[in-house]
């Protein structure tokens, strides 16, 4: 007679411990994490820069402009030499053309075509030497004035340089044009050796 009580008593124990399992007790949940206050952004101060014309008119692009020049203007000395011989063969044929027997003709045309190929290929060699000087120079100088542009944005508190683009750039205000500013700047820091003039020679 009395294991019945605690029989009862057990069932109602392990009853209550299994709701509880089924229906853990309410928590509050974990205040949500408050936003981080986006930062302030001060308005961008922007300029420009022509990076063409900067190139050109450094001292140092000017230098090597002209060192370009030189050999242009050598080339086109050879350029018309070559021009003028092929132009004589040519005068040949037209005058002594008829007079001449067909293996001699056939030898001067054949010179001729030899001369004509050889002007060609000398045009194409020479334009592509010239676009390669003046490539490496220009590269090289606009590789050496960003590190000048950089230093004079921080200078100026700039945010931003960007080049000029005439495919993309309606209007500039002049004002936001760097481009002297930086030549000045190149100039002061990769300045062009000068050669010093010769002393006259005394009598």
């Amino acid at each position: 007679m009395t294991q019945k009580p605690i029989l009862l008593l057990g069932l109602l124990l392990a009853v209550g411990i299994w709701g509880v399992a089924q229906n853990p007790p309410a928590t509050n949940p974990p205040p949500a994490a408050q936003a981080a206050a986006p930062a302030v952004i001060g308005p961008a101060k922007i300029a420009f820069v022509n990076i063409q014309v900067a190139v050109a008119t450094s001292e140092e692009g000017k230098k090597e402009g002209d060192t370009l020049q030189q050999f242009i203007d050598a080339q086109s000395k050879a350029l018309q030499d070559k021009q003028k011989a092929l132009e004589a063969l040519r005068n040949q044929f037209d005058i002594q053309g008829t007079k001449l027997s067909d293996d001699a003709r056939q030898d001067l045309t054949d010179s001729i075509d030899v001369k004509d190929t050889e002007l060609q290929r000398f045009q194409q060699d020479i334009q592509n030497e010239i676009n390669r000087r003046r490539q490496k120079y220009q590269t090289t100088i606009a590789r050496k004035m960003l590190t000048v542009i950089a230093k004079l944005a921080k200078d100026k508190g700039l945010s931003a340089v960007q080049f000029m683009d005439q495919n993309r750039d309606g209007y500039i205000d002049p004002s936001l044009d760097i481009t002297d500013e930086v030549v000045k700047a190149y100039n002061q820091v990769f300045p062009v050796a000068t050669t010093p003039a010769l002393a006259p020679i005394k009598k």
